[in-house]
């Protein structure tokens, strides 16, 4: 099912896109700043027996983006019933 229009079209990929850049933030800064920046100062958590910032960047960081794939998909099927444009 297509676009009614292609003013709903730039709609949708605008919507689209600013949920992808949303999550590609949140992805940096997990990633970049739990990972790399902020790793001393989560050194001084212990998690599970682990120090907190060397947890972060060998599992916790994987853990937060197999839970945005989730999210993505979750919001990308609700986008798409939102411009009429799901496949049933």
């Amino acid at each position: 099912m297509g676009f009614e229009n292609n003013e709903k079209a730039a709609g949708y990929w605008r919507e689209n896109l600013r949920l992808v850049l949303g999550l590609l933030a949140i992805w940096a800064a997990v990633s970049f700043g739990c990972g790399i920046l902020l790793v001393d100062v989560l050194n001084q958590i212990h998690f599970m027996g682990f120090k907190l910032g060397f947890w972060f960047a060998q599992q916790g960081a994987m853990y937060v983006f197999v839970a945005l794939i989730f999210v993505y998909v979750a919001k990308a099927n609700a986008l798409d019933k939102k411009y009429n444009v799901h496949e049933d």
